[in-house]
């Protein structure tokens, strides 16, 4: 199924015409942000949930903020053209929700305040983020990641995504699937668009949330779900390069990439050099999760459909 609708200045109106002029003030200078949602099918029940709504919502927000926006819309309002829209384009399978806000002036001059803010949603069909989930062969890339003084990456900020951008097709170029970046000290942060867990003597580590790391919440709910389910601990903490390289384990996780492991870094071999058994055991834990599979944590998913 193609996408149709959107929710574009205060309704939904057909995709086609939600647009904006070429001299709009985001498109030039960057100065929108984003959230990345994810709404999973369950064939069983014949119920799209979406996963951990309000949390997406909240952390939307305080992008916003970050950008001295404005935004008209409430946490409450915003869930509800969420359902609303997802409900109109009907989608039974796995799907991305993309809500956006952005400086619509059509006006040329950078700055931050005093501007027209605009939320816009759209919704579309989407499977994997990287093709091979089960093991893939990432690089360290030469660029860093952006640092919090520069461009806050605990936001999901349009403009800097240029720095994922970057990241991404030097490693795709060079013939990897993804890349990892180091942030301004040389200690690891993140993938180009993905939180990052190495596992080492049975314990998960993470770099701590002031590595200039977004704070995801797919990074929030498998620490969640790695101590309550499977007796994991996780430590934050500033992990080295070299660490990369004897580490037992290595995975992405975020909304988009959902749980990916990492089977070599710079062509070493990570543990076995393919998906190790606590990467096995998280990875299968959450897809049963997001389904709405695991009644523990079924506050975590929202329905859409009012009768499944």
């Amino acid at each position: 199924m193609q996408t149709k609708y959107a929710f574009f200045e205060g309704k939904i109106v057909p995709i086609d015409q939600a647009k904006v002029s070429v001299m709009t003030h985001a498109m030039h200078y960057g100065t929108a942000c984003f959230g990345g949602i994810r709404a999973y099918w369950n064939e069983e029940e014949e119920q799209l949930y979406i996963f951990r709504l309000q949390e997406h919502i909240a952390r939307f927000l305080t992008s916003t903020r970050l950008l001295l926006m404005d935004v008209s819309h409430s946490p409450e309002k915003l869930s509800a053209t969420i359902l609303e829209l997802l409900r109109c384009e009907g989608f039974r399978e796995d799907t991305y929700v993309r809500p956006l806000a952005y400086k619509a002036d059509l006006r040329i001059g950078v700055k931050l305040h005093g501007m027209t803010d605009e939320v816009t949603i759209f919704a579309t069909p989407f499977g994997r983020y990287i093709d091979k989930e089960e093991g893939a062969d990432v690089c360290v890339s030469t660029w860093r990641r952006v640092d919090d003084n520069a461009i806050p990456a605990r936001g999901k900020i349009a403009g800097a995504y240029v720095n994922s951008a970057l990241v991404k097709s030097e490693a795709l170029m060079d013939g990897y699937d993804e890349a990892i970046v180091l942030d301004q000290h040389g200690h690891v942060s993140e993938g180009s668009a993905e939180n990052l867990f190495m596992v080492r003597n049975g314990k998960l580590v993470t770099p701590a949330i002031t590595s200039n790391i977004l704070e995801g919440i797919t990074r929030r709910t498998i620490m969640e779900l790695a101590a309550a389910e499977l007796g994991i601990e996780t430590e934050e903490r500033e992990i080295d390069r070299t660490e990369l390289y004897v580490c037992d384990e290595l995975f992405f996780c975020g909304t988009g990439v959902q749980v990916a492991a990492i089977a070599t870094v710079d062509r070493r071999p990570v543990g076995s050099g393919k998906i190790g058994p606590i990467t096995t055991q998280i990875r299968d834990l959450y897809f049963d999760v997001v389904k709405g599979r695991v009644e523990k944590y079924r506050a975590w998913n929202t329905p859409v459909y009012t009768e499944a």
